[in-house]
C-alpha cells in the first residue's frame, strides 16, 4: 500500500485486509512533508483486526536520491521501534534500479512462509 493514494481511496483499504500475512508499505524517503501523514495512516492500519497477524515491511524507496532520508531517518520518524504487535523491518530501496526489492521480499517470504490462508 502506497500512501500517496488520494483521501477518498483510503476507505476502501480494508476490503483487502482478509487473510493478509504481509503489509508493504512503500515510503517516498524524500518527502519530509508528509512522513507524519504516513506515520498516522502506518498505525491506523495497523490497529485494523483483520492485521492483527501480519508482518510490515516498509521500503524506503528512492535511496538513489542524494535528499532521501535513510532509513534509520525514516524508522524514527515512523516510530517503527514503538511497534510491538507486529514483526516489521525497514528496507532501502530504489525501485528504479530494483535494488533492495528482493531483499525486503526475501524477508516476507522468510517471515510468512509456509503459513495456511485464512480468507
Amino acid at each position: 500500500m502506497g500512501f500517496g493514494g488520494q483521501d477518498r481511496l483510503r476507505a476502501s483499504w480494508a476490503t483487502y485486509y482478509r487473510g493478509t500475512h504481509a503489509v508493504i508499505v512503500v515510503i517516498d524517503s524524500t518527502d519530509r512533508a508528509r512522513i507524519s501523514i504516513m506515520k498516522d495512516e502506518l498505525f491506523r492500519l495497523l490497529q485494523h483486526g483483520d492485521l492483527e497477524h501480519s508482518v510490515v515491511l516498509v521500503f524506503a524507496n528512492k535511496q538513489d536520491l542524494k535528499d532521501a532520508m535513510s532509513p534509520a531517518e525514516i524508522t524514527d520518524a515512523l516510530s517503527l521501534h514503538s511497534i510491538k504487535t507486529h514483526d516489521w523491518h525497514i528496507q532501502a530501496c530504489c525501485a528504479i534500479t530494483g535494488e533492495g526489492l528482493y531483499d525486503g521480499l526475501g524477508w516476507i517470504a522468510q517471515k510468512v512462509g509456509g503459513k495456511p490462508n485464512a480468507a
